[in-house]
């Protein structure tokens, strides 16, 4: 006997005993669907193929909105030559690393988003069948014990993020605080190659009237040998000297996120942050209250103490709560009621994650002290090094008033014929020399100066 076709709205609805299951299925389906479709979806990002350097310096916000305390805004004119605030400011807006992490703490909101989301109820649901009737078994449950732990979750992502942006600010006075040695450096670099430069070619030029005088058997070659060697130290001076500007201007390019080939002009004095004793004791004393890094690790270890916080509330035992609805499918009869799931602690008791807390809290702590020590240390170091190189100075400074005042004599009795060039590029090439000395020792005192008021956390 051939069968009936059944009409698809004949399924949907069927008896009036299974349509409404049905019905109650299909919406709960299309409910699912919905959900799904407001789930967030996956796309590919592909890794770049090529560098991301800029040409020329460019600023787009000013220095007041940067977490560098002190750093006051200053136009920016590539054309004229950037001064020390345009090479800091574009350091901390431009360094590639830093636009690294910075987006770190988008990552730690994120995770202090998750710690503050509650769990999702769960749904569960069974269908029975007799031969009299359809039943049914729907529960709706909720975990307990994350809302238990919910606080402190929260709270120790709240300090993860501080300890984020922390983290990220002190990166960034590392980086304004280079790029500040670097100008040092590179302004000292523009009046060391004319020293340089001056003495080699002076030196050259003696050693090669010695040399010539030799050809014509006006000297022997012991004559022109200390010659020679003075002209050689200095010709190796220059590709010392050579090597160290090439490095310099492709650290400061890297630093400003320049192209290899950029090397921007620079213009202007570079301040030399002064610290009396008293500003400096001050200071150390305040370290703990004012430098980014060490509240960095407070707010790291106020972290690691919500999260043992958060796992001795987990000793909590696991409980599910929720509302049960039934329908039996023998005599059709309805109830309601709730349902709780209890896990036993017998075993487990969340010992482990304690455990960890416990350990990774001590770790924090001994972590601090070390870095509070190290710091101290560091700070004396320098400190101790300025005083060393200001009397160093002091004393470089008489030795070169006498050497310039005798290199200004043996000019002018060069120009009287009482001086050979031999005996006055002895004198001009030591006073040189010493010139050199005071370039590089001025910019060492500069540059320990900076580097003690980055380590006090002074204002730029």
């Amino acid at each position: 006997m051939r069968r009936a076709a059944v009409h698809p709205a004949a399924w949907l609805l069927g008896s009036t005993r299974t349509g409404v299951i049905r019905q109650g299925v299909l919406v709960l389906l299309a409910g699912c669907a919905s959900l799904l479709a407001g789930c967030a979806t996956y796309h590919s990002k592909p890794l770049p193929t090529r560098p991301d350097l800029a040409r020329a310096p460019a600023l787009a916000v000013p220095a007041s909105d940067l977490g560098v305390p002190g750093l006051e805004p200053e136009q920016l004119d590539p054309a004229k030559g950037l001064t020390q605030v345009n090479v800091v400011t574009l350091a901390v807006l431009e360094n590639p690393q830093l636009k690294a992490a910075r987006l770190q703490a988008g990552i730690a909101r994120a995770q202090l988003l998750q710690a503050g989301l509650l769990p999702d109820p769960q749904l569960s649901g069974a269908l029975l069948k007799s031969s009299f009737l359809t039943g049914y078994s729907a529960t709706l449950a909720e975990d307990i014990r994350a809302l238990i732990t919910r606080g402190a979750a929260q709270d120790a992502a709240s300090a993860h993020l501080k300890q984020v942006n922390l983290e990220i600010l002190w990166r960034e006075w590392q980086v304004a605080e280079r790029a500040r040695e670097l100008f040092i450096e590179i302004r000292a670099l523009a009046r060391l190659r004319r020293v340089l430069n001056r003495r080699r070619e002076l030196l050259g030029r003696v050693y090669r009237q010695d040399e010539a005088s030799l050809k014509r058997r006006y000297v022997t070659v012991s004559d022109i040998t200390a010659d020679f060697i003075a002209w050689n130290s200095a010709e190796m001076q220059w590709r010392a000297f050579e090597l160290q500007d090439n490095r310099t201007r492709h650290e400061l390019d890297s630093l400003l996120g320049l192209t290899p080939d950029a090397r921007p002009r620079l213009r202007g004095s570079p301040s030399e942050p002064l610290v009396s004793r008293a500003q400096y004791r001050s200071a150390l004393a305040a370290l703990p209250h004012r430098r980014p890094d060490l509240l960095a690790l407070q707010a790291g270890y106020h972290s690691a103490q919500e999260r043992l916080r958060e796992a001795i509330l987990a000793q909590f035992p696991l409980i599910e709560a929720g509302v049960v609805k039934n329908r039996d499918p023998q005599d059709g009869v309805q109830s309601i009621g709730f349902n709780v799931t209890l896990a036993l602690p017998i075993f487990n008791r969340d010992r482990g994650p304690i455990a960890v807390g416990r350990a990774s809290r001590a770790y924090l702590h001994q972590a601090y002290q070390a870095d509070l020590d190290s710091t101290v240390s560091q700070a004396d170091q320098v400190w101790n090094a300025i005083l060393i190189m200001r009397h160093q100075l002091a004393r470089l400074h008489r030795r070169l008033a006498r050497l310039d005042r005798a290199a200004a004599a043996a000019k002018e009795s060069l120009g009287r014929g009482t001086f050979t060039l031999t005996d006055y590029a002895s004198v001009d090439s030591s006073a040189l020399a010493t010139r050199a000395e005071e370039i590089q020792l001025r910019s060492s005192l500069a540059q320990a100066q900076a580097v003690l008021a980055m380590l006090l956390a002074l204002p730029f």
